[in-house]
């Protein structure tokens, strides 16, 4: 297993934050068939080689991706994809929290 961790601030209120979260799952579930539920503000979601939570917080996301063995090879493009995903819907990285 490889994990993907990524935090990323943003200027959203929760409940915009959590649409935004909501949308990208959507369009990963057309795109990838990849399964998802809510639990409180986490976003579980899973299909086969892939797992993981994203995290939605007041100030902040946070992202754990663990890929399979399968699809370790292709981490870097998996990684970029979220920055792209997180630049489109939760905008560019405002910097570091406190």
């Amino acid at each position: 297993m490889s994990d993907i961790l990524i935090r990323r601030s943003h200027t959203m209120t929760t409940k915009a934050a959590r649409q935004a979260a909501d949308r990208i799952a959507r369009r990963l579930d057309e795109e990838f068939d990849l399964a998802y539920e809510w639990d409180d503000n986490v976003l579980v979601f899973r299909r086969s080689g892939v797992s993981g939570e994203l995290v939605v917080e007041k100030k902040v996301v946070h992202i754990r991706v663990r890929l399979g063995f399968l699809l370790m090879a292709i981490r870097p493009r998996v990684e970029a994809e979220i920055h792209r995903f997180f630049d489109e819907h939760f905008g560019p990285d405002s910097g570091p929290t406190v």
